[in-house]
């Protein structure tokens, strides 16, 4: 049986019931209500609750009992190291296309680790296979309403699904979604599409597949993202995958957007929707705003760039000024993937009198791509390519490339370690409010 650890405490919210209480980082939740929460998931639902009794272990290793009164459904407002405080469900697919087995070996064992876990995809959105929930686990989705989850589909032809997982039990995905349709809960679904493998035939039968689950007024497949595989230099070399080309990418793009087409005749939506990649692999023209309904795959690279763009017209016209001092020059440092898409954004910045920003759209020595997108550049790219440049005041760096809540690239660089090779200020920005508001502060710090 797993070992449920306290809840180690890493942040208390300013003003909130958990600072008044006297609550301190380091600090661990070990139960409450006397029941010892399993993850993030449980500790919010019994923490919903007017009345809690926690069980709190402190940093010199002391229990106290604290009792709180509070209105139903107040937050206590702590932070904790780990959204579980169990062990992570693991991956036991062999996906020839997986990122995990993409990466050069020597890094830290974190890097190594496989998550399959349905909690972290109710969370934050992070995509799981359903091959390895026990049926414990399944029973606890339908009784506390874990939807929507994010779910890797990729075929839904049984053979097909079981080539590309290499797991037996893949094959039951239709059956699994029609488990999620009987209890009224939701998937959005991806599809990684590796040529010669899931594409063509088998693509246009899984689209349909799950098309057919957006029904009724709670549709078990909320939405459909296609995504090209990508590929490392790093990958096993007996794999059977090959790179998408331009050309496999413009067949991709008309044949989803086929589907597409009769999908919003027949459901009203796309349901179905390609990922930004595509277009620029094909060097086409992203699609206009309104394709992209409500963004409901922006975390998985659907309408991101388009919906930047908007944001950055819509901030840029609010915040940036026409005139700066003192002057300031900064190096942008994006993928090459969307050189061509930003431009109008590097001309904006640039129309700012005593501002100068230059783009610098790089491609992955690292990983071996020639094409790249910006969230999969490393530390050792920018060294690479920036070493000896004069990059002005600071570099722009977009938060995408770092891993989550970390100043770390995925390589395990970090960005102080860069910044004292390349001698220059790292200014780490997410959103097009920190990228303006950066260069356009009245102070540069060195």
């Amino acid at each position: 049986m797993t070992t449920i650890q306290p809840a180690k405490i890493t942040r208390v919210l300013p003003d909130s019931i958990a600072a008044e209480i006297g609550f301190e980082v380091g600090d661990a939740i070990v139960a409450i209500n006397g029941t010892r929460p399993r993850d993030l998931i449980d500790y919010q639902f019994l923490c919903a609750d007017e009345f809690l009794e926690l069980e709190v272990l402190d940093t010199a290793g002391k229990t106290h009992n604290v009792e709180i009164e509070k209105d139903y459904d107040d937050d206590l407002g702590l932070e904790f190291e780990t959204a579980l405080f169990d062990a992570l469900i693991q991956c036991n697919n062999r996906c020839p296309f997986c990122f995990i087995d993409q990466q050069p070996p020597g890094k830290r064992s974190s890097l190594y680790l496989k998550d399959d876990d349905y909690r972290l995809s109710f969370l934050y959105g992070s995509y799981l296979t359903l091959t390895n929930l026990p049926e414990k686990e399944w029973q606890r989705i339908e009784q506390m309403r874990l939807s929507p989850l994010f779910v890797s589909v990729h075929a839904t032809e049984p053979d097909v699904r079981i080539r590309l997982l290499k797991n037996q039990r893949a094959g039951q995905i239709m059956e699994q979604l029609r488990w999620f349709q009987k209890r009224r809960l939701q998937i959005h679904a991806q599809v990684v599409v590796c040529p010669g493998i899931n594409d063509g035939k088998h693509l246009e039968q899984t689209l349909h597949d799950l098309a057919s689950f957006y029904t009724g007024d709670v549709p078990a497949v909320a939405s459909v993202a296609v995504v090209p595989v990508g590929l490392t230099r790093f990958r096993p070399q007996a794999d059977e995958l090959t790179s998408v080309t331009p050309e496999k990418a413009q067949e991709v793009i008309v044949q989803v957007r086929s589907l597409s087409q009769q999908f919003r005749q027949q459901f009203g939506s796309n349901v179905v929707w390609l990922a930004d990649e595509w277009f620029l692999i094909a060097g086409e023209e992203l699609p206009t705003e309104a394709e992209y309904e409500d963004y409901p795959q922006i975390d998985n690279g659907v309408g991101s760039i388009r919906l930047f763009l908007k944001q950055f017209v819509s901030a840029a016209a609010e915040l940036l000024p026409a005139k700066v001092y003192p002057q300031r020059r900064f190096t942008w440092v994006v993928g090459n993937a969307v050189e061509k898409a930003f431009q109008p954004i590097l001309q904006r910045l640039n129309s700012v009198d005593g501002l100068e920003v230059n783009m610098w759209a790089l491609a992955s020595d690292y990983w071996g791509q020639t094409i790249s997108v910006t969230g999969l550049l490393t530390g050792h790219d920018l060294h690479l390519n920036l070493k000896e440049q004069d990059l002005g005041d600071g570099i722009l760096l977009p938060k995408v490339m770092l891993k989550h809540g970390e100043l770390v690239f995925l390589d395990d660089v970090s960005v102080a370690e860069l910044e004292r090779k390349l001698n220059i200020k790292i200014f780490p920005v997410a959103g097009v409010q920190e990228l303006i508001n950066t260069c356009i502060a009245e102070q540069i710090k060195n």
